[in-house]
């Protein structure tokens, strides 16, 4: 078990302590997006979702996931975040909503996994608004973009 992060000698779940760790400015990037309908596309397009504005709401679902992960996620630990960003667009010929978060802090530990859930909630949001119109949307692409800061370094995904 002693591979293992978040099990002690018993092999129970634990939190990593990070009490140790310096801390450093970390960023994280993620994306992802919703595959709709050209109906539902056009809906989103010109605010006629009976909802309301479909990329407003979702943004700011997004930031409020992003500030909320360690609620979500168990061993995630509650940090202080310096920003979110969240931003959604239109893919014309795709009849997608792409959505991209930008995630930072000062901290212990990273922030990969509240630029995950940030786009992940803004993604179920997207649904969340259009599901009177269409059951069949697709969420899909969640992904890690980049990282930097901490131990393991930087990271770049190759698109």
């Amino acid at each position: 078990m002693e591979d293992f992060t978040h099990f002690d000698e018993q092999g129970r779940a634990r939190m990593v302590n990070v009490g140790d760790k310096n801390p450093t400015v970390r960023t994280a990037v993620a994306a992802g997006r919703v595959l709709v309908s050209r109906q539902t596309f056009d809906l989103i397009k010109t605010g006629g979702m009976k909802k309301g504005d479909v990329l407003t709401v979702a943004q700011i679902a997004g930031i409020m996931g992003a500030k909320r992960t360690p609620e979500l996620i168990p061993m995630c630990h509650p940090i202080l975040l310096d920003g979110v960003r969240l931003h959604l667009s239109l893919d014309e010929e795709h009849c997608a909503v792409e959505i991209r978060a930008e995630v930072s802090c000062s901290g212990r530990t990273g922030v990969e996994m509240e630029a995950l859930t940030a786009v992940s909630t803004a993604a179920l949001t997207v649904y969340d608004m259009c599901k009177a119109v269409q059951k069949d949307m697709v969420i899909d692409q969640i992904r890690l973009v980049s990282k930097t800061g901490g131990v393991h370094g930087d990271y770049l995904r190759e698109e």
